[in-house]
Parts: C-alpha cells; structure tokens; sequence
C-alpha cells in the first residue's frame, strides 16, 4: 500500500492531511451519531434494565484496525478478503439505516426519498476532500453534543427521575444483556473509521493509537448518560416501546419544548454518521480494488481532490439503492453481524503477532474473538440467517474467482 508522509500528490495515493483532533472528530461523528437516537429502544427490549451492561459489553470488543489488510497479512488472502466483505456489506446496510434514520425525522411521509437525497448529498461533500468532510464533521458533533447533553440535564433534573430503574432488576438475563449489546455494537462499530483512514493521517503510527482509544472513551461517556438519562425518566419498559427514545425522554422529563429540538439533533447526528461510514466503506473498497477483489476501476484516486472518488460514487450510488427499499430496524441488525464477524478477524489477526510486533496478552485476542462471535450470534435470528447467507455468497464469489483464475493459468 502506497505509504508517503508527504504532501505532495502521487498518482493512486490518498494525501495525509488529517493529524489526531481531525481523527477523533471523524470518530467520535461515525459513532455519536443515530445509533444513540435509535439503538436504545431495541437495546432496551432484549435487555430491560441490563441496557447499561450492554452498552459497557459492546464497548469492549472493538480493537483497531483495518482488518481487511491485517486479515490479508496476517491470516492469508482468504480472511482479509472476507473482513473486507463483511465490512463492505455490513456498513452499506448501516448507511442505509443512518440515511433512512434522516429521512425519518426530516420528512417521515419521503423518508426515503430524503433517504436518497441525504447520500447524494454526502457523497458529494466526500467527493471533494476528506479536509472538508473533518471541517463539517466538526460542526456535526459540537450539535449533537449540545442537544444530547440538553437531553440528559432535562431528564437528571426532572422530578420524575427514578435512579433505582438504572439498576439491573428482574427482567434481565444474560441473552438478553448479549443481544443488547450486539444491538449497540451498531453504534460503536463506527470508531474504526480512523483506522480506515490509515492512508489520509500524518504519522499514522501515533495519531491512530492515541485517536481510537479517545473517540472510544468519549463515545462510551456520552453513550452511558444518555441512556441513564432516559431510563431514569422512562424506566425499561417504555424506553423498549418507544419509537423516538429521546424525543420520549425530553417530554416525560417534562420538557416538551426540547422535543423539536431532539428531532433536529437526531437528523443532524444521523448525516454525521452517514458521512463517515460513506467515507470509511469506500476507502475499504478502495483496499479491496486494489488487490483486484472488487473491479480495478474503482482504485482510482483523483488527481485533484486525492480521494478515491470512483469507489465513493459506486458506494454512494450502492447506498442510495439500498435506502430507497430498506428497513432501518432490519439494517441495524444485519450491519451489526457483519461488522462483528469483521472485528472477529482482527482479533484472529492480533493472535498471530509477535513479541517484536507489539502482540497483546494472549487473553486480549481470545476474548475478543469469543466476544465477538457470541454477540453476532446473540442477534435476532433474522439478522443472522440474513448475513450468514450474505457472507456465505462472498465466500462463494471469492472461491469461484479462485477456482476460474486457476483453470486460466492451466
């Protein structure tokens, strides 16, 4: 992979331009995005009140990486390509959910059409640098951050707050807490937008160990008062029926003047996240392209804007299709098993490090690829048939261009 520190435009390579601020940024938008405004409720119905030692499982499980590289280098051709097809796929069905989630709160009646307009858009904006995707990241979060935190003072301040219902009672139980936290782990799973990145970073070797780690933490704190915050006033029970958890929460709160506000901030968290996943798949197809597991075509990087604007405009065009027919609960699911099985190989990948390398604690690598796999198989029975059969048809294609380049060198 093409590897220069330097500024300069060199044909096929993506220019470093962005240092650890602009990473953790471009993090903390993928994940303080419309998971927060949409994961709660489902969480909160396989969990109850265990939402909060969900949410602390699925924060667990990530570990840095672009794993389709180290699955190639480090387990062999076959791994990398399929962490790279999970991801792929997996993360176009998160787009999907993220664009369809815009369309929702915009315009419910055209949520699709909005759907369809929001990816053209952001397709656009990527299309012209990853400097101004950082600029408008920036924006994103500083007002998701304000309507969140306005959200949880209303609700920690509100006289029908309740602490006892933030602990675990009893209707949690161990799968219920598991599929929660494979539900969650659609919200998390964004932070490896800086580790896709790794080709656009100055100093890749420091800025994305220190950026992963930040945007996690940050992520995790914002995460965990907000679903206090609605548990207090909601308790389980109706935080699982709700169809808008924070708009639910800034109203039993007793402050219905914050629930416009909420359905603005949901929008605008929504565009954030879709625009770091556009921006994150299409660096991963770029990956793949260049090793000729997806058309060659689509390795191509523009002279001008140093972003690899073919594989954008194939994504965009791959997102815009699957938000005009998709349905958002459905994505969520599907998008998590993909994205679990991923990470899965990037624990796998870690194992084979060594000493020299940096490797981890043995332990580290074995419980994260355990963890991974139970929470991708605690999924709703849908979601794993559905991206079973999806990563099985990849397997399939991969094997059959195997099987025809081997007869054509014979």
């Amino acid at each position: 992979m093409p590897n220069s520190q330097s500024g300069t435009a060199v044909p096929d390579e993506l220019r470093r331009r962005l240092g650890v601020p602009d990473a953790v940024l471009i993090g903390l938008g993928a994940m303080i995005g419309a998971g927060v405004f949409a994961a709660l409720a489902p969480a909160a119905r396989a969990a109850g009140s265990g939402l909060l030692l969900g949410l602390a499982l699925a924060a667990r499980y990530p570990t840095s990486g672009g794993t389709y590289v180290y699955g190639r280098e480090r387990l062999g051709e076959f791994w990398g390509y399929l962490a790279g097809w999970a991801f792929v796929v997996g993360k176009t069905a998160s787009c999907a959910a993220m664009a369809l989630t815009v369309g929702s709160y915009v315009w419910p009646a055209q949520a699709h059409a909005v759907a369809v307009a929001a990816v053209v858009a952001l397709t656009a904006v990527n299309y012209a640098g990853v400097q101004k995707t950082a600029w408008l990241t920036r924006a994103i979060v500083a007002v998701v951050l304000a309507v969140l935190a306005a959200v949880v003072v209303a609700a920690l301040t509100a006289q029908g707050a309740v602490a006892d219902r933030l602990a675990p009672g009893g209707d949690v139980s161990a799968g219920g807490v598991l599929q929660a936290a494979g539900l969650l782990f659609f919200a998390f799973a964004g932070y490896a937008r800086i580790a896709t990145l790794g080709e656009e970073v100055r100093d890749p070797r420091r800025t994305i160990p220190l950026a992963v780690p930040l945007a996690l933490f940050l992520t995790l704190v914002v995460y965990a008062a907000v679903a206090a915050a609605a548990l207090a006033v909601l308790g389980p029970e109706r935080l699982a029926d709700a169809t808008a958890p924070l708009v639910d929460t800034a109203r039993a709160a007793g402050a219905d003047w914050l629930a416009p506000v909420v359905r603005v901030g949901a929008a605008v968290a929504a565009l954030g996240s879709l625009l770091a996943l556009v921006l994150g798949v299409s660096r991963t197809t770029l990956a793949m392209a260049r090793d000729r597991h997806l058309p060659p075509v689509l390795s191509a990087v523009h002279p001008r804007f140093g972003v690899p604007h073919r594989a954008e405009l194939a994504v965009g065009a791959v997102v815009a299709v699957v938000a005009a027919t998709a349905d958002v609960r459905g994505a969520i699911g599907f998008s998590s098993f993909g994205v679990l099985l991923y990470y899965a190989v990037a624990n796998a990948s870690a194992w084979t490090l060594t000493s020299a390398e940096g490797r981890p604690p043995r332990i580290v690598p074995v419980v994260g690829l355990v963890g991974c796999l139970v929470l991708a198989c605690a999924l709703p029975l849908s979601s794993v048939a559905s991206g079973a059969a999806v990563l099985a048809l990849g397997a399939g294609v991969f094997g059959l261009r195997r099987l025809l380049g081997t007869r054509t060198g014979s």
